[in-house]
């Protein structure tokens, strides 16, 4: 599971707290709409049954909650509930939460005054952690914080959203009971996001009409790009009325350079489009064709939904109107659109595509292969039988070592030689792994450099 929450167990234990203490479910009413007390004022066997499952404590019951808010929502019968706060020790009256929240703190205070790794130097834990505290009370208290994907990065001291950054992002977020509203992973790395606690994100989608993910049980895959990471998926979208004339809707898109424009009743109502195509069709049918007769149907889609499976649709249509979080119609994604994102990409992964055979030509035709398995493999933990099984990696670590880069004689600093490949790999990473950030400025040409330098004293091409 990509998404953790802390295990009910350590927790516990750490804390003198022993899994078989009776608990009860009191589902605050601030949190709830139909608010009722649940087995109020006595301990919830049911609850001992949910929660305390194979996740936790490794004995077979049914049904089983990767987390105390499902159980919860399940044992409440409501749809969202913040189980941290729902489920209390009996015998105590301390809740779960407040339980977590004290493990936190013993473990941030652990850390104050320990060696700072070099990653946090600009983002100490100890800050992090208050700021997202502060972070969880606001948003209990209905004002969450509003910060860019990019100011969010940089409290993890990071600037862009590689899976490792971004798992840890989602794993600290869900330890403090929160989550971004919209789903940072699907936005453009400027968009503004909404830290709010995982009990709202469930109910606003829920308000939207949307089925919402649970958020605390499902897999998070973050595979490709979706509809959002597109700057004009959410950037806002032009649109007429139903009752709107000819003139209206034609000025408007001549002064904008539009081909379509959305025809709105409302944020959410989308009536369908008009366009030139269909302004022509129109009127060449029925010169005295009312607008309405303009008004064609129009495809829409969530932003959190991948780019590649909207792709037939736009071969079809041409366009899109992109629903936002809120299930308003908050902008539109166009086939020039989607274009010029893969284009982004084709040009560095063909690059990368090159610069990785050219460095295995090169390494295959200077050393042995016993030369580069005892670099790349030296206690066998993986197999290594040709040259073919090497990746970037293996690259530097054979490059890097100084008696195999005496071997190459090249008249060129092996310092500055690994810093470059070691940036270039990072940016290999990113692009197989469908970064939805744009490659660094400069990235195509640093790998056009590479690969010049590389042709030329590695004489592997004519």
């Amino acid at each position: 599971m990509l998404r953790m929450v802390p295990s009910i167990v350590p927790l516990c234990e750490a804390l003198d707290v022993t899994a078989a203490a009776a608990w009860r479910c009191l589902p605050p009413r601030a949190l709830t709409r139909a608010a009722p007390d649940v087995a109020a004022g006595e301990a919830n066997p049911a609850f001992s049954r949910a929660l305390f499952g194979i996740r936790y404590v490794g004995i077979e019951v049914s049904p089983q909650f990767r987390s105390p808010s499902r159980a919860a929502a399940v044992a409440a019968g409501l749809g969202a509930v913040d189980g941290w706060i729902a489920w209390t020790v009996v015998e105590s009256g301390r809740s779960l939460g407040s339980l977590r929240e004290e493990l936190m703190d013993k473990a941030a205070a652990a850390s104050t005054g320990a060696p700072v790794a070099a990653e946090e130097t600009d983002s100490d834990p100890q800050r992090r952690f208050e700021w997202l505290k502060e972070a969880y009370s606001s948003a209990v208290d209905g004002n969450p914080v509003e910060i860019s994907v990019r100011g969010l990065l940089a409290m993890w001291n990071a600037r862009s959203r590689d899976p490792q950054v971004s798992q840890r992002i989602e794993a600290d977020l869900a330890n403090h009971g929160l989550a971004t509203s919209r789903n940072f992973r699907k936005v453009t790395i400027d968009s503004a996001v909404h830290l709010v606690t995982t009990t709202a994100e469930v109910e606003e989608a829920e308000a939207s009409g949307v089925t919402p993910a649970d958020a605390d049980d499902a897999v998070v895959l973050d595979v490709g790009l979706t509809v959002g990471n597109l700057p004009s998926a959410l950037g806002g979208v032009a649109s007429v009325p139903p009752t709107a004339t000819y003139e209206q809707a034609i000025t408007v898109m001549l002064l904008n350079g539009y081909s379509q424009l959305a025809v709105l009743s409302g944020s959410r109502s989308l009536r369908g489009a008009v366009t030139w195509q269909s302004i022509a069709r129109a009127r060449h049918a029925n010169p005295s064709a009312g607008f309405a007769e303009a008004i064609v149907p129009a495809r829409e889609v969530k932003y959190d939904q991948e780019l590649i499976d909207l792709l037939p649709d736009l071969q079809v249509w041409d366009f899109v109107f992109v629903r936002n979080e809120k299930n308003e119609v908050a902008g539109i994604v166009t086939t020039t659109d989607v274009v010029s994102a893969y284009g982004e990409l084709a040009t560095p992964f063909f690059l990368i595509g090159e610069l990785d055979q050219i460095l295995r030509q090169l390494i295959a035709r200077t050393f042995t292969l016993e030369e580069v398995t005892f670099l790349c493999d030296p206690d066998g933990s993986r197999p290594v039988c040709s040259f073919d099984d090497l990746e970037m990696g293996d690259y530097q670590r054979v490059l890097e070592n100084p008696a195999r880069w005496a071997k190459l004689a090249w008249p060129l600093d092996r310092v500055a030689f690994i810093n470059r490949l070691d940036e270039l790999r990072v940016i290999r990473n990113n692009v197989t792994h469908f970064n939805p950030d744009p490659v660094p400025p400069g990235a195509v040409h640093q790998l056009r450099y590479m690969l010049n330098l590389l042709r030329t004293y590695g004489e592997l091409l004519p």
